[in-house]
C-alpha cells in the first residue's frame, strides 16, 4: 500500500470519533517512524490550523464562568511555573553544555506551550533550521509520551479532575496534548486543563516582546488569536439563546478535530528526527519537564496549588 493512502486512511480513522486520542497519536507514530511521509509540510501546516480551529470548537462546550474562573487562577500559576521553568532550563543548559539558542527554544517550550511557543521564539532568535528541528523535535517526543502516560499517572495519584485538569495544563508542553489528555480524564479536567492552558499560552507574547526588545530584534509577534476566539465561543455558549445541541454539536467537532490533529502530530516524528535530537538537549529537556511535572504534581497533592 502506498504511502500517501496509508496516510490519508489514518486521518479518516482519526477524524472518524472512532479512536481514542491516545489511539490517533499511536496510528501517526506508527506512520512517521515506518514510513516516509509524503506531504511532510502541509501535514504540519493542517496540524496547526486544526488544532486552532478544534481548540475554539471546544469552547463551545464551555461555560463563560467556569472559563474565567479557570483563567483567573490559571495565569497566577503559570506565572510562577514559567518563571521557574525558564531560570531552571537555562541553568540546565549550561550545566549539559547546549548550544544557546536550542537550549532557549527548549525551555521556553517546556515553560510556556510547546511548538507554538518555539515557532514564535524561533525568528526573534535567529533559530537555524537545524536548531529549531532539535528544539520541536525534542518536545514533541516528550508530548507524545506525556499524552499517553499522563491519565495513567493520575488514576495512579487518585487525582480528581479539578487536580488533573490543573496538572496537565501546568505539565505539559503543547496544548493538543493538554486537551487530549484532559478529555480522556473526564469533562471538568479538560474545561479547566484546556482554559489553564490557554491562560499559560497567552504568556507567548510579553516573552517575545521582552525577547524582542533585548535582542533588539524586528521579527514578527505571533500573537496567539484563537485564544480570543476561544472566550467568544465560551460567551456565546453562556449568553446566545440558541438550542444547546447546535454548540454542543461545535463542540463535539471540535473533539474530533483534535483527534485528528494528534494523528497529524504522530506522523510528523520520524527516525530523522529522533537523529537530530541528539543527546544533550533531549537530556535537557527529559530533567526540566520531570522536574517541572513532578513538582507541580506535588505541590497539587499537597493542597498548595489548587483550583
Amino acid at each position: 500500500m502506498k504511502a500517501q493512502t496509508l496516510f490519508f486512511c489514518g486521518l479518516i480513522v482519526a477524524a472518524s470519533g472512532f479512536v481514542s486520542p491516545p489511539i490517533a497519536l499511536a496510528l501517526g507514530l506508527a506512520f512517521g517512524l515506518s514510513v516516509a511521509h509524503p506531504y511532510s509540510s502541509d501535514s504540519k501546516q493542517l496540524a496547526k490550523f486544526l488544532l486552532q480551529a478544534s481548540v475554539v470548537a471546544l469552547g463551545f462546550g464551555m461555560n463563560l464562568r467556569e472559563v474565567m474562573r479557570a483563567g483567573r487562577t490559571g495565569f497566577l500559576y503559570t506565572a510562577f511555573s514559567i518563571a521557574f521553568a525558564l531560570v531552571l532550563g537555562l541553568s540546565m543548559g549550561k550545566v549539559l553544555k547546549v548550544k544557546r539558542t536550542p537550549s532557549f527554544l527548549i525551555t521556553v517550550g517546556t515553560a510556556i506551550c510547546g511548538g507554538s511557543a518555539i515557532a514564535a521564539m524561533g525568528p526573534i532568535m535567529e533559530a537555524e533550521d537545524q536548531e529549531m528541528a532539535v528544539s520541536l523535535g525534542t518536545i514533541f517526543v516528550l508530548n507524545s509520551v506525556a499524552l499517553l502516560t499522563f491519565p495513567m499517572l493520575g488514576w495512579l495519584f487518585r487525582l480528581s479532575q479539578q487536580q488533573f485538569g490543573l496538572w496537565a495544563a501546568l505539565a505539559i508542553h503543547d496544548t493538543s496534548s493538554v486537551v487530549g489528555a484532559a478529555a480522556r480524564y473526564g469533562a471538568i479536567a479538560l474545561v479547566i486543563g484546556t482554559t489553564v492552558k490557554l491562560a499559560r499560552a497567552v504568556w507567548i507574547v510579553p516573552l517575545s516582546v521582552g525577547t524582542a526588545a533585548i535582542r533588539r530584534s524586528g521579527a514578527r509577534i505571533h500573537w496567539p488569536w484563537f485564544i480570543l476566539f476561544f472566550c467568544l465561543a465560551a460567551v456565546a455558549n453562556s449568553y446566545v439563546p440558541l438550542p444547546a445541541h447546535y454548540f454542543q454539536s461545535l463542540s463535539n467537532l471540535g473533539k474530533l478535530g483534535l483527534t485528528a490533529t494528534l494523528y497529524l502530530i504522530g506522523t510528523g516524528l520520524s527516525r530523522s528526527t529522533l537523529k537530530q535530537v541528539g543527546f544533550r538537549p533531549l537530556l535537557q529537556g527529559v530533567m526540566l519537564w520531570a522536574i517541572v511535572a513532578g513538582t507541580s504534581l506535588w505541590l497539587i497533592l499537597k493542597g498548595i496549588i489548587a483550583f
